[in-house]
């Protein structure tokens, strides 16, 4: 599998590292890789795209 980067903001970057390490993390990345695996795992277990956008605009992603 490929790595592709991703720009967080300077304080959110410092709270995934703060978190990762307290939940016991290997690092920053697999915490964030771990995050987005169950976030998009939510998003699949949608019957639709309009309930994926639902739950998108619920958490604030799209407006």
């Amino acid at each position: 599998m490929g790595k592709a980067k991703v720009k967080l903001d300077k304080g959110l970057l410092e709270k995934v590292k703060k978190f990762a390490e307290l939940s016991g993390y290997s690092s920053a990345e697999e915490f964030v890789t771990h995050c987005l695996e169950k976030e998009i795992s939510k998003l699949e277990e949608s019957d639709s795209e309009e309930e994926i956008k639902k739950k998108l605009k619920g958490l604030g992603y799209i407006s």
